[in-house]
C-alpha cells in the first residue's frame, strides 16, 4: 500500500470539516526559540571528535571486512577460488554464496514497508545481476589484512548477454505501474494538437546523466550478535525501516534487531538499506564474532545506487502574450528490474504553471545495472532543468522577460489536480529575489556583456519540491519534576539540524529554556520515527511531538487538582511559560510544572502519541517553491564556466531556524551547481561498469567552484502544516541547474541541453 493509498483510506472516515489544520496546533505562547538562529546542539560533539559514527564503534574481537566485486554485468560465477585468501595472515573467514547463511529476499522501496535498494537476493547463489555485485566478503583481524586477502580471491564467470546501452533499450521503454503512486500518463485536453496550432512553440530534448552519492561518511555497518538478537550500528536515514527489513531478511522478529544511528555523515537518499549491512550481519553470524564493514569509496559506487539518467522532451505552445496553450513534458528514465525509483521528472510540470492542455508522460527502460535510488530531490532536480530551460527558450522567442513570463502563467489553483494551494507565494519570492539580485541590470541580448575574456550572463529558474508528511511516526514526551523535558523518537540527524529544531520547538511549546530540553533520537528502540527523506522528517516529527505535548498538558491539568490556580481550566485555555502553565488571559493564574508534580507526588508525567494522519495532503496542493538567480562568467577562449554569484529566494512556509536553514539552502544550491557543471557518472555501456568510481574522477564542486551564495525567504507560514513549516532539505537543488544554464545562454547565446555543461560543449 502506498502513502497515497493510506491517506485515501483514512480520508473516507474523516469529515471534511476536520481537515484544515486540526492536527497542527499552534504554539500557545511564543518564547523566542522557534524562528531564531540557534547553533546546532550536536556541533560541539562533532568538532571535538566526540560524535561516534557507525564505523567508529569499538567491540571486543572485532573483525574487519573487505568486499570482492563482480566484473561482469550479467551471468554466473564459473569458478571461485578462496584458498589463497583464507591462508593469508590474519584472515578469519571468507564468505561466498557457498557458505553464506540462507536469507530471505529484501523488500525494495514501494514494496510495502521496504527500504532496500533492490529486491535481489544477497549472496545466495552464483547469479550475477550487475557489474560490481559482491561475490565474496573477507574477514580479517585488521582492515589491511582483509584488503590484501580480498585481492587474492580469483573469480571467473560465464557471461550472459546484458542490456546496458540506454540508446538501444529506450526503444523498449514502457509505462511503469505508477510513478510513486501517480499515473505515468496524465492528459488534460489535446496538448499535441494545441502545440501544433500555437503561434509560438518550443520543442526540445534535454538529457541528464547518472549521478552517484558521495557522502563524506562512507557507508558503514558495525554489527554483533547477542544470541539471536542483532545489534546493528549503521549509517542510515531509515532506522525503523532498516530494523524491520533486516529482521525479515534474517527471519527474526522486529524486536530482535536493534539499529543505532545517532550521527550520519551525509545521506540525501543514499543511506538506506543496501547489501553491505546484510553482508556484514551474515558474515558476523557465520564467524561468531563482531564485524565492521566500511565500504571503500570505490565500493560505494559498486554497491550503493545513485541517480539514473533521463531523456526528456519539453514542448510548449504559447500565444504572443506568453499564456500557454500546451505543456508537454515526457521522456524516459533507466531503471533496473529490481527496484522502483523512476526519477519522477514530470512532477514539477504537474503543479507549477497554468496551461490549457497538458500531456505529462514518463516511461522507464530496464538495464542490467546497479539499482538506482532516490538522490537529491529525485525527479524535481532534473525535471526542473528541462522544464525551466524550455521556459527560458520560450521567453527569449517571445521577447518577454523570463520572470514576467512566469508571472503571466502563474496558476490560481493547482493546474492538474484543481486543488487549492495550501500556501503559495512564488511571485513574491521572484519579486524579492529580483530586487536583491539586481535583475533589472540584466541585458536580455545574449553575449552583450563582456569583462575581458569573460562573457557575463544572468539567468533565473523556478525551484519546487512537494511537501510530504509521512504517516506512522510517534514521539514520547516526558516532563520531570525538576522542570526538564525529554522528547524521544527514532529520528535521524544527518547534519541538517533535526535535533536542534525539535529542541527549539519543545522549549517553546512547554515554556522552557533550551538547555532544559533533551532530544533522544537515532535508536530503533525509541518510538517509531519518520524517515529522513523527501524533506519530510521535520514536519512529521513536529506533528508527533505536538500530539504528545497536548497529552502531557492535559495530564498536568488533571494532576493540578482543585488547589491549583489552574483548577478547572482546559488545555485550550492555558499557555506555557516560565516552566509552567498559566491562564491564557489571566497571568496571575500560574503554576510551575515542579509545583504541580510535587503536589501530585509524581516524579514525572509522560505521554507517547502518534502523529495524526497527513490529511492536509488530501485537500490541498502543497509545495515549496523558489526563485533561483545565477550570474555566470564564461571564458570566451577556453569555454570555462564560473558561477560568479547566486541567490535563492525561497517560499517554504515558516523558517524554524534561520541559521540551519541558511546552511540547508546553500548546501542544496551547491549540489545544484554540481548537477549543472561538474557531476556525471561515466558508465561503460560495453561492460556495464562505472569507470570514474572515485572522487578524483567524479567531480563534485569544491571551494573554487562555489561563489557567494545569498539566500532569502518569504517566511510566510503555511496554515495547514505543523508550525506553518514545509521541508527545505531539497528545494535548494531544484531550479539551480536551469538558472545556471539560462545564465550561460544569456552570456554566450549557446543553449546547452545536456548536463553537465562542460567547456567542450561551449567551445
Amino acid at each position: 500500500m502506498t502513502l497515497m493509498d493510506i491517506m485515501k483510506t483514512a480520508l473516507r472516515y474523516v469529515p471534511d470539516t476536520l481537515l484544515p489544520g486540526a492536527t497542527h496546533a499552534p504554539l500557545r505562547a511564543r518564547h523566542g526559540h522557534v524562528g531564531t538562529p540557534v547553533s546546532r546542539i550536536d556541533g560541539n560533539l562533532k568538532v571535538q571528535g566526540q560524535a561516534r559514527f557507525a564505523a567508529e564503534v569499538a567491540m571486543e574481537g572485532l573483525l574487519h571486512a573487505a568486499i570482492v566485486h563482480s566484473s561482469i554485468a550479467r551471468g554466473r560465477i564459473a569458478t571461485l577460488e578462496t584458498a589463497a585468501a583464507e591462508a593469508a595472515p590474519g584472515v578469519a573467514l571468507v564468505m561466498t554464496y557457498r557458505n553464506a547463511p540462507r536469507l530471505n529476499r529484501p523488500k525494495a522501496f514501494m514494496d510495502g514497508n521496504g527500504v532496500s535498494g533492490s529486491n535481489l537476493p544477497v549472496m545466495q547463489d552464483a547469479a550475477i545481476h550487475w557489474n560490481g555485485e559482491a561475490v565474496a566478503v573477507v574477514l580479517a583481524e585488521t582492515q589491511e589484512q582483509a584488503d590484501h586477502a580480498a585481492s587474492l580471491v580469483t573469480v571467473t564467470y560465464e557471461a550472459e548477454p546484458a542490456t546496458t546501452a540506454f540508446g538501444a533499450a529506450k526503444a523498449q521503454a514502457k509505462h511503469p505501474g505508477s510513478i510513486l503512486g501517480e499515473a505515468p500518463l496524465m492528459e488534460i485536453g489535446d496538448a499535441e494538437a494545441a502545440h501544433a496550432a500555437a503561434a509560438f512553440r518550443v520543442d526540445q530534448v534535454y538529457r541528464t546523466p547518472r549521478h552517484n552519492h558521495n557522502a563524506i561518511e562512507l557507508h558503514a555497518a558495525t554489527v554483533r550478535w547477542e544470541g539471536e538478537t542483532l545489534i546493528l550500528h549503521d549509517a542510515t536515514q531509515m532506522i525503523g525501516g532498516t530494523a524491520a527489513n533486516v529482521a525479515d531478511i534474517f527471519g527474526l522478529q522486529p524486536e530482535q534487531v536493534r539499529v543505532s544511528s545517532p550521527f550520519v555523515g551525509g545521506g540525501f537518499g543514499g543511506k538506506g538499506l543496501w547489501s553491505h549491512q546484510i553482508l556484514a550481519a551474515a558474515a558476523s553470524k557465520l564467524a561468531g564474532r563482531p564485524v565492521k564493514l566500511m565500504l571503500s569509496r570505490e565500493s560505494v559506487y559498486r554497491l550503493v545506487g545513485g541517480r539514473t539518467l533521463t531523456e526528456q522532451r519539453v514542448a510548449l505552445g504559447a500565444s504572443a502574450d506568453g499564456t500557454l496553450s500546451a505543456l508537454i513534458h515526457s521522456g524516459v528514465a533507466a531503471m533496473s528490474a529490481n527496484n522502483d525509483c523512476p526519477e519522477q521528472f514530470t512532477f514539477p510540470a504537474r503543479h507549477l504553471y497554468a496551461a490549457e492542455n497538458f500531456r505529462l508522460e514518463q516511461k522507464i527502460t530496464e538495464l542490467d545495472m546497479l539499482a538506482n535510488t532516490f538522490m537529491r530531490a529525485p525527479g524535481e532536480s532534473v525535471g526542473t532543468f528541462a522544464l525551466e530551460s524550455a521556459l527560458d527558450e520560450l521567453a527569449f522567442d517571445l521577447g518577454i522577460d523570463p520572470i514576467e513570463l512566469r508571472r503571466r502563467i502563474e496558476p490560481e489553483k493547482d493546474p492538474t489536480s484543481g486543488n487549492a494551494f495550501s500556501a503559495r507565494h512564488l511571485l513574491k519570492a521572484y519579486a524579492d529575489g529580483a530586487a536583491r539580485f539586481g535583475w533589472d541590470k540584466r541585458n536580455p541580448v545574449p553575449g552583450s556583456r563582456r569583462e575581458g575574456e569573460w562573457l557575463i550572463g544572468m539567468g533565473v529558474a523556478t525551484g519546487t519540491y512537494p511537501y510530504y508528511r509521512m504517516p506512522g511516526n510517534a514521539a514520547r514526551l516526558r516532563l520531570d519534576a525538576d522542570g526538564t523535558a525529554t522528547v524521544s523518537t527514532a529520528a535521524h540527524e544527518m547534519g541538517m539540524g533535526t535535533a536542534t529544531v525539535q529542541v527549539q520547538h519543545v522549549a517553546d511549546r512547554l515554556g522552557l529554556a533550551l538547555e532544559d530540553v533533551t532530544f533522544e533520537y537515532g535508536e530503533s528502540s525509541l518510538p517509531a520515527g519518520a524517515m529522513a527523506g523527501g524533506s519530510s522528517q521535520t514536519a512529521a516529527t513536529l506533528a508527533a511531538v505536538i500530539a504528545s505535548a497536548e497529552a502531557v498538558i492535559a495530564e498536568l491539568l488533571k494532576l493540578a487538582g482543585n488547589d491549583s490556580p489552574l483548577a478547572g481550566l482546559k488545555p485550550d485555555e492555558v499557555v506555557a511559560r516560565d516552566g509552567g502553565l498559566a491562564h491564557a488571559t489571566d497571568a496571575t493564574r500560574f503554576e510551575t510544572y515542579t509545583s504541580i508534580l510535587a503536589r501530585a507526588q509524581r516524579a514525572s508525567v509522560e505521554a507517547e502519541e502518534s502523529a495524526p494522519m497527513p490529511l492536509e495532503l488530501m485537500k490541498y496542493s502543497m509545495h515549496s517553491t523558489a526563485a533561483q538567480f545565477a550570474e555566470v562568467g564564461v571564458n570566451a577562449i577556453t569555454g570555462e564556466v564560473r558561477v560568479r554569484r547566486f541567490l535563492g529566494s525561497f517560499d517554504c512556509g515558516r523558517i524554524l531556524n534561520p541559521k540551519t536553514a541558511t546552511s540547508q539552502f546553500r548546501g542544496g544550491i551547491i549540489m545544484g551547481i554540481g548537477l549543472a557543471l561538474t557531476e556525471a557518472t561515466e558508465f561503460d555501456e560495453r561492460s556495464g561498469r562505472i569507470m570514474n568510481a572515485s572522487l578524483a574522477e567524479y567531480h563534485v564542486p569544491v571551494h573554487l567552484d562555489v561563489p557567494e551564495i545569498d539566500v532569502i525567504w518569504t517566511d510566510i507560514p503555511d496554515p495547514h502544516t505543523p508550525l506553518g513549516a514545509r521541508g527545505i532539505g531539497e528545494i535548494g537543488i531544484t531550479g539551480t541547474a536551469a538558472a545556471i544554464a539560462n545564465a550561460i545562454f544569456n552570456a554566450t547565446g549557446k543553449r546547452i541541453r545536456d548536463l553537465p555543461i562542460t567547456l567542450d560543449k561551449l567551445l
